[in-house]
């Protein structure tokens, strides 16, 4: 057995499973490892940020991580965006890079980098192995990282003859970290807030936005006139009729800052305090108050969902008191114009049950929500670190992870266009994807920014570098050179016929939205 065969054991013997992979000539023994263990499912993405983008949306639906292999560190680097919206996901992730042989690095080779410095930014763990023996080991190291609550990114450097020495180490066993639970003394203080008669936000994020631990915190909000709030980005969200009504911190600084503007105190349920995505002139920075008291009741890798339960009993809600659901009924289908509201009302009315809604739609999907409360219940996956480029591979990974379910991706198409590769995957493996592209020709969220820092209206230099145009995109061809059946609506009569029959099939489709 070679180190390459003791790092494949490792993965499979601990529940990894499948590897996403773009690998080249220094991982060649781990790719012929692999060979030999049918039992690890291997898929190829054509670019680094389609693999490390697929393995966070595979981990958030699988509760467990995936894989990566990556080539040496540039290949790394292209993978950054993506890794960077996983560890603000929470997602569980582990990568394999590989290195040089250890004696080739003295002659500074053109792929030649320091991967450890690369990886730090975007990992949580970051280890080489030193030789074949060690492999198993610190595999077993990467994978505890990585399950570590909340969900954490752990990055394995493998050199090449680590990879190809043999070694006779046994194959190890990662331990599974307990999750914290979180003090008495934060629930006792969350008690006294909530029963000392001040306007309260209970801010509810990472796994308490699970359908079970959200209605615990809706009785909560029933019980003491608390308001309930998600936070504007969330790794997964378990949403629609019959499950928690619950809407989200409001992205835009001005509509935030009059939405939370008389709150008195925030309770922090896995969740950060909300703050803009950016700085504006003249406007603050947190979305609260300035005279707002924040209190956490479950830091980010605590067990929110049992500090809920706690919290709930210690100030004995009885179970008379009933969470605030959304009632079935989804909307009719629109008709007439296409706009970003007609294609979240279709999708609200034709999703079927246990969908998973991956929304990389940036600012033509921030009415979403208000058309699917009453949608058949799903999981929702949003793109959390704000790197563009997440939807496509995502969907990808959310589909592998959960075979028997219907995946929608809301795509925006300027975004869509970082990992447009990922269709291919989408072909290749036959995923069961509709992917919608809400095609308005623009950086729209950028012409938005502009206005919002301050810096006027847009003109001819700076439309060229926010408008998607001359020559516009057309998704339909380069989805279909891709391998993924096409097809374009222009109002929502067209976008109903499209959806109804894309949800109908298996296999991937794209809708290209002209709006």
């Amino acid at each position: 057995m070679n180190g390459a065969d003791s790092l494949a054991d490792t993965l499979l013997h601990n529940g990894i499973d499948v590897c996403f992979a773009n690998p080249g000539t220094s991982e060649m023994h781990f790719v012929a490892a692999l060979d030999r263990k049918p039992e690890m499912r291997c898929i190829l993405g054509l670019f680094e940020g389609v693999v490390t983008g697929a393995a966070d949306g595979y981990a958030r639906m699988a509760d467990k991580p995936a894989a990566t292999l990556l080539h040496l560190g540039p290949g790394l680097a292209n993978g950054l965006a993506n890794l960077h919206n996983a560890r603000r996901a929470g997602t569980p992730l582990v990568n394999i890079v590989g290195d040089h042989a250890t004696y080739h690095k003295q002659y500074d080779a053109p792929l030649q980098s320091d991967i450890e410095e690369l990886a730090r930014p975007m990992s949580h763990w970051v280890h080489t192995s030193a030789n074949a023996g060690a492999v198993s080991r610190d595999a077993a190291a990467a994978i505890e990282a990585a399950r570590t609550a909340p969900g954490q990114v752990a990055t394995l450097i493998l050199p090449a003859d680590a990879a190809w020495s043999e070694t006779n180490a046994d194959i190890a066993t990662a331990r599974r970290p307990e999750v914290p639970v979180v003090a008495d003394a934060a629930i006792a203080a969350a008690v006294a807030a909530l029963r000392n008669g001040r306007r309260t936000l209970l801010l509810v994020g990472g796994m308490a936005l699970r359908a079970g631990p959200l209605e615990t915190a809706s009785r909560i909000a029933q019980a003491t006139g608390a308001r309930l709030l998600a936070p504007q980005a969330n790794g997964r969200m378990e949403r629609g009729a019959g499950r928690v009504a619950l809407e989200r911190v409001i992205y835009r600084i001005d509509s935030a800052l009059a939405d939370l503007q008389d709150v008195e105190q925030v309770i922090l349920v896995s969740a950060k305090a909300p703050v803009g995505f950016f700085a504006y002139p003249g406007k603050p920075g947190s979305m609260l108050p300035g005279d707002c008291a924040v209190l956490t009741l479950s830091e980010l890798g605590e067990d929110g969902p049992d500090a809920l339960a706690r919290l709930a009993e210690a100030l004995s809600i009885g179970r008379d008191v009933r969470a605030l659901l959304n009632a079935p009924g989804a909307p009719s289908t629109p008709t007439g114009a296409l706009t970003p509201a007609a294609i979240a009302q279709a999708v609200g009315a034709l999703m079927p049950e246990g969908a998973i809604v991956v929304d990389e739609s940036v600012t033509s999907g921030f009415g979403f929500f208000t058309h699917t409360h009453q949608a058949a219940p799903h999981d929702f996956l949003q793109l959390t670190g704000g790197a563009i480029g997440m939807g496509l591979p995502a969907t990808a990974g959310a589909a592998i992870a959960c075979p028997g379910r219907k995946v929608i991706g809301l795509q925006a198409d300027g975004s869509g266009m970082y990992t447009l590769q990922a269709l291919w995957t989408h072909a290749r493996e036959k995923l069961d994807i509709v992917t919608i592209i809400y095609a308005n020709r623009s950086y729209a969220i950028l012409r938005d920014e502009l206005k919002n820092v301050g810096a006027g209206e847009p003109g001819e230099n700076a439309r060229a570098m926010l408008d998607l145009d001359r020559p516009n995109l057309d998704w339909v061809r380069l989805a279909q050179g891709m391998g993924v059946e096409a097809g374009r609506a222009t109002d929502a009569d067209g976008f109903v016929t499209l959806l109804k029959a894309a949800l109908r099939g298996q296999g991937p489709f794209l809708i290209e939205a002209v709006i």
